[in-house]
């Protein structure tokens, strides 16, 4: 998952995490400070580490007497943990930062964040933001991967309604599509539930899954690989950041922002109440939005920022009229969440998804 730097002093522990989902590694990554250490700001997210250590490094340039710990998990692991922390008022980060947005509202709707009280915020639009306490840091489209040798005749499916008819009219795509597991990822099952709000296809759609056999996953990185190598020859509402960064160094794969609509996730961050040192978190916030934070964030990990991401992303779609859907920060998000709902909805999924027992 992570590779070594040689430039900085890394230290890494896998320690093995259980939640009710499934198991995982929590990887727990010290950075050193670069002077006589004063500080150790904590951060905890889902984001690969590689996407993130360009932007430590920067906050260490400008902070070098602060020690980064970066805490890795998946979306449900660290939902639990920092959910866990809050509710016992013990400390486990200075700064929550990840891609299961409706998550993270529900944890600062819950009480367990501090308001960030930074100029930032004013930079940023609304829909990126909520209650000054948590901010959106990113612009990631949900994409999806073909695999090029697969469509090299006849192009891959466009659109969600292209995906719909080739499922139907051909057995070309049966057992060769990959998706998250939405019961393992907290930002697949946020996709899907959108998607089952967005558009009339959604029927449709995990009906062709199933009738398919859809492959799942927990994370982008298991369905991009299973794309590239040709396993799956499509890798459906995959995180965009890492599909077109992974997409500029392996031409195997391709990269299609939906036609008919692309959802845009804004990973979101929040400063913890327990948090032991706010300032550097605040300051790691203020880094990620600023004009260095942007270039870095627009640069080879195309994680994008809210500020730069509508231009970013017009450029490297071949549509004109390119239909772009933020998902706000909003109490909105909480529906998704709804036990009553979500049991529905995933029932909803498995009946669709999941072949029928002989």
């Amino acid at each position: 998952m992570i590779r070594r730097s040689v430039f900085l002093s890394v230290v890494s522990v896998a320690l093995l995490s259980i939640s009710s989902f499934a198991d995982a590694a929590e990887t727990t990554t010290r950075f050193d400070p670069r002077g006589t250490e004063f500080g150790n700001l904590v951060i905890a997210s889902v984001t690969d580490l590689d996407f993130m250590q360009p932007l430590i490094s920067a906050f260490q340039q400008s902070n070098p007497g602060v020690a980064v710990t970066y805490i890795e998990d998946t979306s449900n692991n660290l939902d639990a943990s920092v959910s866990s922390a809050c509710s016992d008022r013990v400390f486990y980060a200075d700064l929550v930062i990840s891609s299961s947005i409706a998550q993270q509202v529900r944890l600062v709707n819950g009480g367990c964040a501090r308001v960030i009280g930074s100029p930032v915020l004013s930079s940023l639009p609304d829909w990126a933001q909520w209650r000054g306490e948590l901010i959106g840091l990113t612009y990631e489209p949900a994409v999806m991967v073909y695999n090029k040798a697969a469509f090299e005749e006849d192009g891959p499916p466009r659109s969600r309604f292209d995906l719909i008819d080739l499922m139907r009219q051909s057995g070309k795509l049966n057992g060769r599509i990959a998706t998250y597991d939405i019961e393992d990822s907290g930002v697949g099952y946020l996709f899907a539930f959108q998607d089952s709000t967005e558009a009339s296809t959604w029927g449709r759609l995990i009906e062709g899954f199933g009738r398919n056999s859809v492959a799942t996953f927990c994370c982008s990185s298991e369905v991009i690989d299973r794309v590239a190598d040709g396993r799956a020859f499509i890798g459906y509402n995959v995180l965009g950041s890492y599909a077109l960064s992974r997409a500029e160094n392996d031409p195997r794969i391709g990269v299609i922002l939906p036609s008919d609509y692309t959802l845009v996730l804004a990973r979101a961050g929040y400063i913890p109440r327990e948090a032991r040192d706010a300032t550097a978190a605040r300051a790691f916030l203020e880094l990620a939005l600023s004009p260095q934070g942007r270039a870095i964030l627009d640069g080879e990990t195309r994680l994008l920022t809210p500020l730069s991401g509508p231009a970013a992303l017009a450029r490297l779609s071949d549509d004109d009229e390119l239909t772009l859907r933020p998902i706000p920060l909003s109490p909105a998000l909480l529906v998704s969440l709804d036990r009553a709902k979500r049991v529905r909805f995933l029932s909803q999924w498995r009946k669709s998804v999941t072949p029928p027992s002989p």
